[in-house]
């Protein structure tokens, strides 16, 4: 069994990832209302009620799992330039991931490009590897994301099948370290 934990707050060359905040609301609502952003997750953008119960849960992973979602900002400056998280999401399709957890990330546009989404999950997976029992990690992006595709190959994940899920949608897996 896992013992719940705070967030760490983990740094590399450029960013910072640690704990959601209150205060990380606003800026996160605005990246997430970026069209490059939010268009894989429908065609409008999350309401803030929506997103308020992402962070919260993102924040809760933390003291259910023993691993959860962080913000991760720009050391230069401290601006919130997207999150990463493992977590356990109890998706309604197959395979089940169970209590292994999923990846997932997002980023600002102007992030895109840059490296930081790589940065920023490779700091987060080498974590994992120092401080959860050897386990698959699952992802899913939804078809013709190739920029996440690209970036979940490069972090060792492999594709395992196609579920519908908002729109066809590939399940991913990282194998056990």
């Amino acid at each position: 069994m896992t013992q719940g934990r705070p967030a760490p707050t983990l740094e590399t060359g450029r960013l910072r990832l640690r704990g959601w905040r209150r205060e990380d609301f606003r800026q996160n609502y605005a990246i997430m209302c970026e069209p490059a952003v939010h268009r894989f997750f429908g065609p409008e953008p999350m309401g803030e009620e929506e997103l308020w119960r992402r962070m919260c849960a993102a924040a809760g992973n933390w003291l259910m799992n023993g691993f959860g979602g962080m913000a991760v900002e720009r050391l230069s400056d401290g601006k919130l330039v997207g999150n990463v998280g493992l977590f356990t999401a109890r998706r309604a399709f197959e395979p089940q991931f169970g209590d292994q957890p999923e990846m997932g990330w997002i980023f600002a546009t102007g992030t895109h490009g840059t490296g930081m989404a790589h940065e920023a999950t490779s700091a987060l997976l080498a974590w994992a590897e120092g401080n959860l029992p050897s386990q698959p990690i699952w992802a899913i992006i939804s078809n013709g994301n190739d920029p996440s595709f690209k970036l979940a190959t490069r972090l060792g994940f492999k594709p395992l099948g196609e579920v519908d899920y908002d729109g066809p949608t590939t399940v991913l897996q990282r194998p056990s370290w």
